[in-house]
């Protein structure tokens, strides 16, 4: 009988689902110290995590695992060469969270945009009206680079053109005639585009490419008084460099949901710079992207049961042709 265990609660809809499945048995485990997993993870024969790390020490106590199901896209806290060396898949949820993160992208470029923080921080001191100090600037007719093109990247290009920005995409694994055909500007380097955009968006994964991409010269490149989002890894920043070119005052704002390390629990330095916007690695997490996201990886577990499992949502397809 399979034992599906969830680490930390998951949409209700989705444990419904799959202990509508006959012969599946579900827990939640809300205990994740050492202790706890060591006990627990033994019986599991799938794996439903969002946040936890998972890496070698974890998963010597998976002894029966036969999938990890990550309720989210992202993995890079997952040790996927120990979890295939096992011939474990590691699934994600794509489609889910793409409409959710991209609509918060676009709110941080309009809160950037319009300094709403410091604007609702100026009428709780009953402060009203239009300060010199806080220029505001509209979207339309702005330049926005969009760094990534993947299922949020291209939802972030249709938002801002609806907004009347010209969009500039940077992607080498999207051909550029893709690119233009849905009526946006394919760039070669991302660093010489940003000289010209007055937002830079980004939304590619993290990876021995990507990892601290945007960097001090990339930010000395931005065109001085430029906006910078960043919704997909906070590794793809050096948030030293951000912090050190928010309180130069070469970047006007910069919109973050995430971070280095994470969580962020205890004060570090970029918390207090000035013009930046911040979330807690939450753009993901609406009602409806919470349900997508725990819907899609109970579906997930339970493909892999009846041995349906599909290719697209695995991270690490060499153990499917291994199991065939």
């Amino acid at each position: 009988m399979p034992h599906v265990i969830t680490l930390r609660p998951i949409h209700e809809d989705a444990i419904a689902h799959l202990r509508a499945t006959e012969g599946v048995t579900v827990e939640t485990v809300m205990d994740v110290s050492e202790a706890s997993l060591a006990a627990k993870l033994p019986t599991a024969d799938a794996l439903i995590i969002r946040t936890l790390r998972v890496d070698s020490a974890f998963l010597a106590h998976c002894t029966k695992l036969r999938i990890l199901a990550r309720h989210g896209v992202g993995y890079d806290i997952v040790d996927v060469p120990a979890l295939t060396a096992r011939g474990i898949p590691l699934t994600i949820t794509p489609e889910a969270n793409a409409v959710s993160v991209a609509e918060h992208a676009l709110m941080m470029m309009l809160a950037c945009a319009r300094r709403v923080t410091e604007f609702d921080a100026n009428m709780r001191q009953s402060v009203w009206g239009a300060q010199p100090s806080l220029p505001t600037f509209d979207l339309a007719g702005k330049t926005v680079l969009v760094v990534g093109f993947g299922r949020i990247g291209t939802r972030v290009a249709k938002l801002c053109a609806a907004f009347g920005m010209h969009v500039l995409v940077r992607d080498p694994d999207i051909g550029k005639g893709s690119i233009r055909g849905l009526g946006f500007t394919p760039v070669d380097d991302a660093a010489a585009a940003a000289a010209v955009a007055d937002i830079v968006t980004l939304h590619c994964p993290s990876n021995a490419e990507t990892r601290d991409m945007i960097d001090a010269p990339f930010l000395a490149r931005m065109k001085r008084g430029a906006v910078l989002v960043n919704t997909a890894r906070g590794t793809l920043v050096r948030q030293d460099a951000l912090e050190a070119a928010l309180r130069a005052g070469h970047l006007a704002a910069a919109g973050i949901d995430v971070f280095e390390d994470e969580p962020v629990e205890s004060p570090i330095p970029i918390l207090t710079a000035p013009n930046l916007i911040m979330t807690p690695h939450v753009a993901a997490s609406t009602q409806e992207g919470l349900r997508r996201m725990a819907l899609d990886s109970a579906e997930a577990v339970l493909a892999c049961f009846a041995n349906r499992l599909d290719p697209d949502i695995v991270v690490n397809r060499d153990v499917l042709a291994r199991r065939n």
